[in-house]
């Protein structure tokens, strides 16, 4: 379109705003409350700019064919002037000493960018205190009431605590229904104090770090402003001095980019430090998988890197104790005792297990070393116990074991169905996509799980079928949608292989035996059905509530199965999402520790694959297929394993059967563990390496939607530890490897020559917040949605894949307990890293056990009665958390515990008949209660007892109908007449 900007035509993009427009023509428009991640707030009137006459906010005006905008009028300046004073009323300027002084301050900038030397209109404190928690401070004084932390709060996390109560006569930003933050709802993810345009909210990890002069106290502290204040003879001569100060902390804070090292998200930020200190997570409006998104974890979980616990030396095991020792001698007793197990034994009598917090680089390594320095494919990894099935089911069906598209196609998904996923805990960033779309973009929300959490409350439609029954409720629905005519004829036609015989076999699954086996009513299944049949499209997200049962695989196989007879791959906003864990499950098993494929899924059965591996490497590889994580143990059992290396996983913990597991851990000849900690399985070891986390090395991941994202070295190692890359190298020279990688992208050069899928991969293309979606061809082009033009097959086409349902483990009558086992937002896994944090073990400081008030009432339970529960495999003992979440016989055990509440004393040796994942959630156990009466396991500080206040928006309206105000364009045009 053609417009004037200040008498100058311009050619502008349709569908944009006068501020984007005006931005983009290099027109220097103040916009304290815009945000681009926020749009439109519309609360502090900087922007107002003249359009076609009329004095307008920038930020939510259109632009059309024709308009005339200006930015220079007098007017213009004497509207932001007004608007500006008013903020400064509201804001007190004391930037040297301010830890926000660090060039970003918004106010601080329009202040200077517009010139202005004195406000109309004095600074006036507000008669409310600060409040804080752990991880964040709101300072009403200096809230500007821009609203940006309530669109955050309401719009993009979707938690809905914040809001501002623009009825006071100083209106403020309130928690929930006006209760202090540690009594409200906020969980903590941080976006408020991300998008703060000024010191209002800010981390606590910044007070008094940032500045040169921010840490005096405050009897200090006041005084000195105030001395600032009386001499100062205009606002220019003070910022002038405060930009001096911001630029002298630059010399001594770095900010790195990072990716997170929690669930499979895959945010990614920047990371501020001071020496060793972290002063703040800073995620950036460009980060791919997040933009300015981030949960607790992510945001302030980030204590266990300077913990005190870090093991900083190796380890060597002197008959019950351990001794410090030096690298030279931890290295040389692994070579003795591999070479001599070896020797004696044979190479395969040697294992290996990679770590899914490790990056691809790593997992790379830790696989050759196995297949071509020790000559054994006796390596797995943590993938096996929560996502194998999933993989399998899509290798099964459509050729990728990965996510179909991005977060993105989830976001603008017409419907989302999520089957066995808590994915507000445990995917929360990926959650608020959904739960925004939901709330503000009409998407529909189909859940399907044994407990109601936040996602099932907010579903159109929540269903509750029997554990372990998925694949019979599934199968009914994709027949109903076949017998209906509802099926994608021409998709099917035309890309997928065995229609008809597919069809034949979903005869079994009528609406009468699903709802007979399930449980769920046949008018919910049919309202699934059509739902899907009305969807113009369908993202299916499912987790370990699928994938960890004896049929886990062919349940994921039947998701599958019904997005290719509905035609829901291949389109955006389309496909199948098996939400990965760990932040590095996918790229673990990517980079090829799998017992039988080299990276890139490539099979070490495949002569020519492997004869190129061979000569890379230069040696020999074998081509049987070696031991997955669950047949290790056995073999240890049965004496035919007698050594294993493991890398940054907790199996002692997070294994099945964990007695049995401990038992295998004893009868090892020669065990090495590397980690952060001395974890539960360090301290079966004989030797334990000290390892260095994210924030310590360079290297990538790849996230839930197969996207591999470079991460930065933020810190140095601390101590004597060591990245993972480098210590397994160490190794693999001790035995004479003569590996010469002097950085982690000499690693990725090397598998991406070797592995088709990444043969386009390079350290130069995953710059800054640059990413990849596999696969990645020679050129550099990538595939963020998978199947738009064929399926990875010979013939290009998908293929229907027939399953039949396996039934859960049986248990005998006495055990008349289901146990649902899963993660909590707070604490990650088994809580090595989480319970380092203090503010988040002070709001969540233990594990639970959560049983229904049906339960309850039944066995004289309530909040702290402790009971044992007791499976045939192990106990566990837990204090008791009354709720609604579970029903009837039906309870769910955190993961985050280590120690007497594991839920791996509970599990069996049990798992999916195709790929060996532990059936973890096809538990029973009976209980017995130890102790009526205690404390609740949740402090009344935790997140889950507050009262939510959903709204859109800041709710601006009602600032504009407040008696004392009056648009500035309006001020400005009265006096002008």
């Amino acid at each position: 379109m053609e417009v004037k900007i200040n008498g100058k035509e311009v050619t502008v993009d349709e569908n944009v705003s006068a501020l984007n427009v005006l931005t983009d023509e290099d027109q220097q428009v103040p916009s304290v409350c815009y945000h681009p991640s926020l749009g439109a707030i519309e609360t502090c009137d900087t922007c107002i700019v003249e359009k076609n006459g009329e004095l307008v906010r920038a930020c939510s005006s259109n632009v059309d064919q024709g308009d005339e905008f200006n930015t220079v009028s007098s007017e213009v300046k004497d509207a932001q002037k007004v608007a500006m004073d008013r903020i400064l009323y509201n804001h007190e300027l004391y930037c040297t000493v301010c830890d926000y002084n660090n060039g970003n301050c918004e106010i601080h900038n329009a202040v200077k960018e517009m010139k202005i030397e004195h406000q109309s209109v004095p600074f006036e404190p507000k008669p409310y205190d600060k409040d804080r928690n752990s991880f964040y401070r709101y300072d009403p004084d200096q809230c500007i009431l821009c609203g940006r932390c309530v669109e955050a709060c309401q719009d993009v996390q979707v938690t809905e605590t914040l809001t501002i109560d623009w009825e006071r006569e100083r209106p403020r930003v309130i928690w929930d229904n006006d209760v202090p933050i540690e009594e409200s709802s906020c969980v903590s993810c941080g976006h408020c104090s991300t998008v703060c345009p000024c010191n209002a909210m800010m981390e606590t990890g910044m007070e008094g770090e940032a500045g040169y002069m921010t840490g005096m106290n405050e009897d200090t502290l006041r005084p000195l402003i105030d001395i600032t204040k009386g001499v100062e003879t205009g606002y220019s001569s003070i910022l002038a001095v405060s930009d001096m100060e911001a630029s002298m902390r630059d010399s001594r804070i770095d900010k790195t980019k990072t990716v997170c090292t929690y669930c499979g998200v895959g945010c990614s930020f920047d990371v501020w430090t001071k020496g060793r200190d972290i002063l703040k997570i800073e995620p950036q409006q460009e980060a791919p998988a997040n933009g300015i998104s981030t949960c607790v974890k992510g945001k302030f979980g980030w204590d266990f890197v300077n913990s005190e616990e870090r093991l900083t030396k190796p380890l060597i095991r002197e008959g019950q104790m351990f001794r410090e020792a030096e690298w030279a001698e931890a290295l040389d007793l692994i070579k003795r005792k591999f070479t001599g197990i070896k020797e004696e034994h044979g190479a395969d009598a040697l294992s290996f297990i990679s770590s899914s917090k490790c990056t691809n680089e790593e997992s790379y390594v830790m696989q050759k070393l196995a297949r071509g320095v020790i000559g054994t494919n006796n390596i797995d990894n943590c993938s096996r116990y929560c996502q194998s099935p999933a993989t399998m089911g899509l290798f099964r069906t459509v050729g990728y074991g990965g996510d179909s598209g991005s977060i993105t196609d989830i976001q603008q998904s017409e419907l989302i169905i999520t089957v066995g996923s808590n994915t507000s805990e445990s995917h929360p960033v990926l959650s608020t996509r959904v739960k925004s779309s939901h709330k503000l973009h009409a998407q529909k929300l189909i859940v399907s799980d044994l407990r109601k959490h936040e996602m099932a409350q907010r579903s159109d439609l929540f269903i509750r079928p029997e554990s372990g029954t998925d694949l019979i409720w599934l199968s009914a629905v994709t027949k109903y949608i076949v017998d209906q005519g509802w099926e994608a004829e021409s998709f099917l036609e035309e890309n997928v292989n065995g229609v008809e015989h597919y069809k034949e076999t979903l005869a079994p699954y009528t609406m009468e035996y699903a709802e007979e086996m399930t449980g769920v009513s046949q008018d919910d299944l049919i309202r699934t059905a059509k739902m899907i049949h009305e969807a113009g499209s369908v993202c299916i997200l499912w987790a370990m509530g699928v994938t960890q049962h004896q049929g886990g695989s062919d349940t994921s196989t039947a998701i599958s199965n019904l997005l290719l007879i509905t035609g829901n791959y291949g389109r955006p906003g389309t496909g199948a999402y098996p939400l990965r864990g760990h932040n590095n499950v996918q790229g673990a098993s990517d980079f090829g520790s799998m017992p039988d494929r080299f990276p890139g899924y490539q099979f070490v059965s495949d002569d020519e694959v492997r004869n190129r591996f061979e000569e890379a490497w230069e040696a020999e590889i074998p081509k049987e297929k070696g031991l997955n994580n669950h047949e290790m143990v056995e073999a240890i059992h049965e004496g035919k394993l007698k050594s294993m290396y493991l890398k940054g996983e907790d199996m002692g913990i997070v294994d099945s059967n964990i007695n049995y597991v401990h038992g295998a851990f004893e009868k090892l000849d020669f065990f090495v563990v590397q980690d952060l900690f001395l974890t539960t399985t360090a301290q079966f070891a004989d030797v334990v390496l000290p390892a260095s986390p994210s924030l310590e090395k360079d290297g990538t991941f790849t996230n839930t939607e197969r996207r591999i994202q470079r991460l930065y070295q933020a810190l140095e190692p601390l101590g004597d530890s060591r990245p993972d890359w480098k210590i397994i190298m160490d190794i693999a020279n001790q035995l004479d490897a003569g590996w010469k990688y002097n950085h982690p992208s000499e690693i990725m050069a090397e598998a991406a020559s070797l592995t088709p899928l990444f043969a386009g991969v390079t350290y130069e293309k995953l710059e800054g917040y640059k990413s990849l979606q596999w696969p990645v061809h020679a050129d550099g082009t990538d595939e963020p949605m998978l199947f738009a033009d064929r399926f990875p097959f010979d013939d290009g086409r998908a293929r229907l894949y027939p399953v039949e349902w396996t039934e859960p483990v049986q248990y005998e009558e006495e055990y008349d307990l289901q146990v649902n086992n899963g993660r909590l937002l707070e604490h990650f896994h088994e809580g090595n890293m989480t319970y380092q944090s203090e503010g988040i073990t002070r709001g969540t400081p233990r594990a639970f056990v959560e049983v229904s008030p049906q339960l309850a009432e039944e066995r004289g339970l309530s909040d702290g009665t402790s009971v044992r529960l007791v499976s045939p495999y192990g106990a566990v003992k837990l204090p008791c958390l009354v709720t609604e979440r579970v029903q009837k016989k039906e309870i769910y055990i955190p993961l985050n515990d280590d120690g007497d509440g594991a839920v791996n004393r509970l599990t069996s040796s049990y798992a999916d008949k195709d790929t060996d994942t532990p059936a973890y959630k096809e538990v029973r156990v009976r209980m017995e209660v130890l102790e009526e009466k205690g404390d609740s396991p949740l402090p009344k500080i935790n997140h889950r007892f507050g009262n939510p206040q959903p709204q859109i928006g800041v709710q601006v309206e009602k600032k504009w109908q407040r008696s004392d105000y009056i648009f500035p364009g309006d001020v400005v045009k009265g006096e002008g007449r």
